[in-house]
């Protein structure tokens, strides 16, 4: 059974789109059941005030707070110059866990040691695989992860199980090869639509979420992280991740 459950406040969409803040919907969430939350760079509106909210509730509650951020950690070969930013935004708002995507690995000639003056800060480190074919497929996060963990660098990888038919690999294949590297799990099911992968709820699309999760490290959050209609949808999809 699984209780270590996430949301990720994508599943808030449509009241984003209509101006609800993040906090707003943190307290939505707590109200549901979940004392754990993913919340979104590309949400925020005023950074720096919305921080302050978000911190209250996560004292208030004790809330586990994750933080996703939409870029990447190599930039033309580069360890992107923004990532201590990203770092600092976290700790404002009380987040233990941050989220990058991989972006430019192959192209980097330096050493891989640098990048622990980012990961030695008390926020656990996390690259997930994307929608791309530079951050998304199986080799590309084979190969940073392998590297990272011959030179001890801390980093963790979030298994995005919905994102793999965007890149065309298959969930289960990569579940076998990246289980040994997963920290952080994200749920979601796809069904193709004249031949375009469209993201569903759990049991509404093609993926055998089950089987995925049963290879899958069971110790570790996971998030339900796709845009929902109704609290209804959001109890069932932890309804069925309990059941697991």
């Amino acid at each position: 059974m699984m209780s270590n459950i996430v949301l990720n406040l994508l599943v808030f969409d449509e009241q984003v789109k209509k101006g609800n803040l993040q906090s707003n919907l943190i307290r939505e969430g707590i109200k549901l059941g979940f004392n754990q939350f993913e919340v979104r760079r590309e949400y925020f509106s005023n950074i720096e005030k919305e921080s302050i909210d978000i911190k209250k509730l996560a004292n208030n509650f004790d809330l586990e707070l994750f933080y996703s951020v939409p870029d990447e950690v190599f930039k033309q070969g580069e360890i992107n110059t923004n990532l201590q930013t990203y770092l600092e935004e976290a700790k404002a708002f009380g987040a233990k866990h941050i989220k990058w995507n991989i972006g430019d690995f192959e192209n980097f000639k330096g050493e891989l040691t640098e990048l622990t003056v980012l990961t030695n800060q008390g926020i656990k480190v996390n690259i997930e695989n994307d929608q791309t074919e530079l951050s998304g497929k199986i080799k590309a996060i084979e190969a940073f992860m392998k590297a990272v963990t011959k030179v001890g660098v801390n980093i963790g990888y979030v298994y995005d199980l919905g994102n793999w038919p965007f890149v065309e690999e298959d969930e289960t294949e990569a579940a076998k090869k990246l289980a040994q590297y997963v920290k952080y799990i994200h749920v979601k099911d796809v069904k193709k639509q004249q031949d375009k992968p469209l993201v569903k709820p759990l049991d509404h699309g093609d993926i055998d979420w089950r089987a995925c999760l049963a290879i899958l490290p069971s110790d570790v959050p996971i998030a339900i992280e796709y845009p929902t209609r109704s609290s209804k949808e959001i109890l069932t999809a932890k309804e069925l991740l309990e059941e697991v």
